[in-house]
């Protein structure tokens, strides 16, 4: 019978499968993450993180996400991942982690994890969509994914599963697709996020390069000041800090917490 040893984790109630996979031992892990995170017959998990060796960093992360598909970088996750390799000893306080999307740092400070990401790219505002009839002014940024934020006077009373998947794979956002944030903004520099994530194809209690997306366009466009703090759906308020030069913005940074849950062995059939 052949096992992996697995830490459970969690940051801002995105939930992680986090596998050390240093020396290449494990395959399959497309496969593996679908099975492993599936909540009714596996660990249960929105993603699948791999820690693997790297030539340009400390180490790689893989996020691999429920579905199967393999997602470019992942904010909460690279905070897990952060505090996995510290309290693993294989890197100190202070690393980088090679992600598919870029290098970014990673420093961590007690119960928090401070990311610095890569610089966001490819913003577009004020696309017209038309969806079921009903018309959308949507906002595009990259932060080592892609999102589409859309502001909303009531984020509680949005559809997010429904009307994101419907933004996650509208044809402006082909052939990659797109997350989905829906976003309320309220008084002292805060946001109310809640986001549809590709990969998972659903809404999740946080997304990490959501927040960074939201904050960006929200500074853009609503002339918000560093640092915004952005309200998940999971309860948690995450720090976004940067630097805005002209029409692009430099130096950002996300900020929240990461927890162990428990750790075990997960059984390969």
């Amino acid at each position: 019978m052949k096992t992996i040893d697995f830490t459970k984790m969690v940051a801002s109630g995105n939930d992680f499968i986090v596998i050390n996979n240093l020396k290449k031992k494990i395959s399959g892990l497309h496969n593996l993450a679908k099975k492993a995170c599936d909540r009714n017959f596996g660990l249960g998990a929105d993603g699948l993180l791999v820690i693997e060796p790297s030539k340009k960093a400390d180490f790689k992360m893989r996020i691999i996400n429920s579905d199967g598909s393999e997602a470019e970088m992942c904010g909460n996750g690279a905070r897990c991942a952060a505090l996995y390799a510290k309290e693993n000893r294989l890197a100190g306080k202070k690393m980088r982690l090679e992600t598919l999307a870029d290098i970014i740092g990673a420093e961590v400070l007690g119960d928090k994890i401070r990311l610095k990401m890569s610089d966001p790219k490819d913003m577009r505002l004020d696309i017209d969509l038309t969806i079921d009839g009903k018309d959308y002014s949507v906002n595009f940024v990259n932060t080592g994914v892609p999102h589409a934020v859309v502001f909303t006077e009531k984020v509680d009373g949005v559809d997010v599963k429904n009307l994101g998947r419907k933004i996650r794979y509208h044809s402006a956002f082909a052939h990659r697709g797109t997350n989905a944030d829906f976003v309320e903004p309220q008084k002292g520099n805060l946001l109310k996020v809640r986001t549809y994530e590709r990969g998972v194809e659903d809404e999740t209690l946080a997304c990490g390069t959501g927040v960074v997306a939201s904050a960006i366009i929200a500074a853009a466009v609503k002339g918000f000041k560093s640092p915004v703090r952005c309200l998940t759906k999971s309860g948690e308020i995450l720090k976004v800090y940067f630097r805005k030069a002209g029409d692009s913005f430099k130096d950002v940074y996300l900020e929240g917490s990461a927890k162990k849950v428990f750790c075990g062995r997960y059984i390969l059939n």
